[in-house]
């Protein structure tokens, strides 16, 4: 299962209003570059955007359960439903300062996306000064 590339994720270049809302055309189902899920973006309620797990291939390994998550009372739960991004804050263009959860791993990355066009996304996800990226791609409803 290649969930960690959502360990690489955000530096979308949105065009996003000037109030500092979701754009629209962010929302939606994206899918990994591995085609091994898809997550759904959503306006957090709050004007920020943020991404629920909502299908895992059921063919990937460890595609069932969290069992990476360090916390081991968590590791039992289901992939499908989770968070996986979070807590952005709308900086120049970008949103930056969120958050990627990385099942694979089970750690929590500093995050930024972009929307790069209208059928890709730009996951960057951060350790240190060391960041991966990926883009992801819009897909159907799982």
């Amino acid at each position: 299962m290649r969930i960690v590339a959502l360990f690489a994720l955000t530096c979308l270049a949105l065009s996003i209003p000037a109030h500092g809302e979701v754009n629209s055309s962010m929302l939606g189902f994206w899918e990994t570059p591995e085609g091994d899920a898809k997550i759904e973006i959503l306006d957090c309620g709050d004007g920020t955007p943020c991404g629920d797990l909502v299908w895992v291939n059921p063919a990937s390994a460890d595609a069932e359960t969290d069992i990476n998550n360090p916390e081991k009372a968590l590791r039992n739960r289901s992939l499908v439903g989770i968070r996986m991004v979070w807590g952005f804050k709308l900086l120049g263009d970008k949103w930056r300062s969120g958050k990627v959860y990385d099942p694979e791993s089970g750690r929590t990355y500093r995050a930024e996306l972009t929307l790069v066009s209208a059928n890709q996304l730009k996951l960057k996800g951060c350790f240190g000064p060391i960041c991966r990226s990926q883009i992801w791609t819009r897909a159907i409803d799982p």
